[in-house]
């Protein structure tokens, strides 16, 4: 249990002020009766505004990241995170990327303000999937498949070979690649090794999570139990 109105700031309904006027005008009932003591100890889910229940104490989004947008809270140019509704970006603490994808790249990519699920998901210990799909510069070759998938390939400027990946040609111009690594740019890096060039890069999937209806920009909340990691 927390005090009323530290949970509805946390949870970015307002400064703690903004809060404290919305619990005194009324609008706030816990277990469907209205309360005005900011101070009451209450529990999550006994709490509605307006007749609405709050939003989840966690916040876990799967987003399918548009082009051109920003993977960072302090970077110039167009965040990740204006997507989101403003109460959401108010949350404290505060919601972040699960790994990151490049400016130019789209697909799916997960959002949490949980910290330990965010470090799980992260962890190079895991191995967590993602799939890409990719254009190509110029055709394959058709020995790219086998170096991927060998262990050995070495990026510039590592000190040890990129684990097995698995490419998928689609067409000369188009493959899936699947890895369990979340390298710098490394899917990019990986064709660079072997002579060639992404020229469009979109994320399939992430762990099982896929964009499935999903349109650019649009995203959804799960639950935590709907990762199998």
């Amino acid at each position: 249990m927390d005090r009323l109105d530290r949970i509805l700031t946390s949870l970015g309904y307002g400064s703690r002020k903004e809060v404290q006027n919305l619990i005194k005008n009324g609008h706030v009932a816990v277990c469907g009766v209205v309360s005005k003591d900011v101070k009451q100890k209450v529990n999550h889910a006994d709490i509605t505004i307006d007749g609405e229940p709050l939003d989840p104490q966690t916040l876990i989004i799967v987003l399918y990241k548009p082009m051109h947008y920003v993977c960072s809270h302090d970077d110039a140019g167009r965040l990740i995170y204006s997507i989101l509704p403003p109460r959401w970006q108010r949350r404290n603490p505060k919601i972040s990327t699960i790994g990151r994808l490049d400016s130019d790249t789209t697909g799916v990519i997960l959002l949490t303000d949980d910290g330990a699920l965010n470090h799980a998901l992260t962890s190079p210990r895991k191995h967590i999937t993602k799939v890409y799909e990719v254009t190509l510069a110029s055709p394959l070759q058709g020995v790219e498949a086998e170096i991927f998938s060998s262990g050995t390939l070495m990026l510039r400027g590592d000190d040890k070979p990129c684990m097995s990946a698995k490419l998928t040609m689609i067409d000369p111009y188009n493959a899936t690649v699947e890895l369990t690594e979340g390298r710098y740019h490394q899917v990019k890096r990986m064709f660079a090794a072997v002579g060639n060039k992404v020229v469009k890069l979109h994320r399939k999937q992430f762990a099982n999570i896929e964009i499935g209806d999903l349109q650019e920009g649009q995203y959804k909340i799960i639950r935590k139990e709907d990762i199998l990691f």
